[in-house]
């Protein structure tokens, strides 16, 4: 049984960690934090080895806590520590230098405690037993499966994908604070952060180089904190940056959020990029956002088409009608005929998306009273269902695989990486120039 010990003086930190660990809480004498990680050792006691300890460094204690951490995490002992910290930027080079596992901040509910200490207790497994599994003992008898990538696309600009995607992401963090982080992955052209009103120190060129593209750790503190407890990976500052972000680098970025976050909501470019083809081959779950009207809808249908011949039909697909209005000569029945699937929602018009899109405030954070914000919310449920989800497979890659509903010209045969590569190499000749959606990219949310 994996042991967790805590040292703190906070009460309140402590019954919320033993709420979630239960037996597996080693209690210790309240009480300033030991020098000699010897001293951790003797007072934990017990036959079975320490799996993680969680350190309180708070604001006298910080070098003290980095210094005992220093100790603790060593090849003899293979414990996993977690620093407890409101200054996570300050210190992360510093934790990540002394070992440490992960950084947690002092009012974490306990879900995120949870997710962190599973993630910890895993690690250490590894290092004791020197396998990778790490299986044995998981807090609360269950394992942490990797996160739900979600990725918002759509086959033309103008037609409200980053509202839905900044929705989206606003209203999974509210229903579970910490778990969400959206990443702008229109490259050139990305406005999530004009969206959010945010003004990031770093983006995502600073993401997937450097030292964030090395640790875990330290990729968290460049990650831009929205006051909804909304993570955000904001896109690169100058389109002439773009170019610096290679096709590994996302795939590298979306498999490493994924073991860190519950939801990852991506916000693609408009079209069939190669960046965009990549974040798919990474996905679980597809939103097809496009506009109530004959371009959009034909444009729609023309993405769908394409997916399906380069194998990538997602079981889990919603397809999204924005803008929708009944009179204007188009409906629903009319849609589903043309694109050859069924439509899960549609959003009507609305002036006060236009109003929360120039405050830089999304329906879902201000609970502003209009139809929209009950469409949105209805979106959000589908992704926190009250049924615990199935894990995935140790392989994104392979779990993407199996989560393809086969065509008929491939039935009971997923399609490999290779052949989706093969496809996406066509495509980009321009063997398929007829049938490519719009990659406008300059979106009008």
């Amino acid at each position: 049984m994996s042991r967790i010990v805590v040292l703190t003086e906070s009460a309140d930190l402590r019954d919320r960690i033993r709420a979630v660990v239960g037996d597996h809480l080693v209690e210790l004498p309240m009480g300033p934090l030991p020098s000699d990680p010897a001293r951790v050792l003797a007072m934990a006691g017990g036959a079975q080895p320490l799996a993680v300890v969680v350190l309180d460094a708070g604001p006298q204690d910080q070098a003290a806590a980095l210094d005992l951490a220093a100790g603790l995490c060593t090849d003899e002992t293979g414990i996993s520590v977690v620093l407890v910290s409101d200054r996570p930027e300050e210190i992360g080079f510093a934790a990540m230098r002394a070992g440490v596992c992960d950084i947690v901040h002092p009012d974490a509910d306990p879900g995120e405690l949870g997710w962190v200490l599973e993630r910890a207790r895993r690690t250490a497994a590894s290092r004791q037993t020197g396998s990778g599994s790490g299986t044995g003992g998981a807090v609360n008898g269950s394992e942490t499966p990797p996160g739900r990538v979600i990725s918002v696309a759509s086959p033309k600009g103008g037609v409200g994908k980053t509202t839905v995607a900044t929705n989206l992401a606003v209203g999974l963090a509210r229903s579970d604070p910490h778990s969400t982080v959206l990443v702008d992955l229109d490259v050139q052209f990305g406005d999530v952060g004009s969206a959010l009103n945010l003004a990031p120190e770093y983006t995502l060129v600073d993401v997937v180089h450097g030292p964030a593209a090395q640790d875990t750790m330290v990729l968290k503190t460049f990650l831009t904190q929205h006051e909804t407890g909304l993570y955000v990976v904001c896109g690169p500052s100058s389109p002439a940056e773009a170019d610096s972000v290679g096709m590994e680098d996302i795939s590298r970025l979306l498999q490493t959020l994924a073991s860190e976050f519950r939801y990852v909501v991506v916000d693609t470019a408009p079209g069939l990029t190669e960046p965009t083809l990549t974040v798919l081959d990474n996905t679980h779950d597809l939103v097809l956002v496009t506009s109530m009207d004959v371009p959009g809808v034909r444009g729609l249908r023309k993405e769908i088409d394409i997916l399906r011949e380069l194998g990538m039909v997602f079981s889990g697909r919603h397809v999204v009608l924005n803008f929708a209005d009944t009179q204007n000569g188009l409906t629903k029945t009319d849609v589903e005929a043309t694109i050859g699937a069924p439509v899960d929602m549609m959003i009507p018009r609305s002036k006060g998306v236009v109003a929360s899109v120039n405050q830089g405030i999304p329906l879902l954070q201000s609970d502003r009273r209009d139809p929209v914000t009950t469409h949105l919310r209805q979106l959000v449920g589908r992704f926190t269902p009250s049924s615990t989800r199935a894990p995935r497979s140790a392989s994104a890659v392979g779990k993407f695989l199996g989560r393809l509903r086969p065509t008929p010209a491939s039935a009971g045969t997923p399609s490999s990486p290779a052949t989706r590569s093969e496809g996406r190499h066509r495509l980009h000749k321009g063997e398929n120039k007829g049938d490519t959606p719009g990659g406008n990219r300059g979106e009008k949310r």
